[in-house]
């Protein structure tokens, strides 16, 4: 079994659609960066909201912007690219405060978009070398439902949003399951079987995003 030790930050009350915020700022402060989730939503995170145009809902594209606010139960989420971005940001703009870490000019850190990649390359690639991963599932590992709908803003196109999606810190394995800082509810640390792990994941187009030190290389 491993199971790393994150610092655990709960949703509960403040964000209530802030599950990929709160599982970012987790991982962020195990890295040593001094962040709170309010200032990685109000600074680094790209939110975008609704409008009505002529009675149909517009929205944004979730691969480029929160859709909504963190803040509203009533708003939806992001993928993976998003919180791609809002890391990127993050290193570019911050230092780690852990001793020994490089504080000047150069990233310390780069994210890495994990989707579609296995779920056992997930945990060879990071888990094992002790680095947690931000993955999507569906909260309380509950059923997809093909959720609301709406024109994107830029293409007009229709997009079709898959409910019960929820984003955690995947921290651990062992041989039957696998272990998150689920940030839902204060739910702490929390161990699912992983034949459901894979379904849920799946349903949620196989997102992930991976931390890796800017200098080494990730044999993909």
């Amino acid at each position: 079994m491993i199971k790393i030790n994150v610092p655990y930050i709960s949703q509960k009350g403040r964000y209530p659609t802030g599950c990929e915020s709160v599982s970012t700022v987790m991982l962020l402060q195990l890295l040593g960066y001094e962040i709170s989730v309010d200032e990685f939503i109000e600074n680094y995170l790209d939110c975008h909201g609704f409008e009505m145009r002529d009675g149909q809902l517009y929205g944004p594209d979730p691969n480029e912007h929160f859709c909504g606010s963190p803040f509203n139960e009533d708003d939806f989420g992001c993928y993976a690219p998003v919180i791609c971005k809002a890391l990127e940001n993050v290193f570019r703009r911050c230092a780690p405060k852990l001793s020994g870490e490089n504080g000047g000019s150069d990233m310390a850190y780069k994210a890495v978009d994990e989707t579609g990649a296995p779920i056992h390359e997930l945990l060879e690639r990071y888990i094992d070398k002790g680095m947690p991963v931000i993955f999507w599932a569906c909260i309380d590992m509950r059923e997809p439902i093909v959720g609301p709908e709406w024109k994107l803003l830029d293409t007009g196109e229709i997009f079709t949003w898959i409910s019960n999606e929820h984003c955690m810190l995947l921290v651990g394995y062992d041989d039957d399951g696998y272990y998150f800082n689920d940030p839902y509810e204060d739910h702490g640390v929390v161990y699912y079987p992983k034949q459901l792990v894979e379904e849920r994941h799946r349903a949620q187009y196989g997102m992930a995003v991976g931390v890796c030190r800017n200098r080494s290389i990730i044999d993909k």
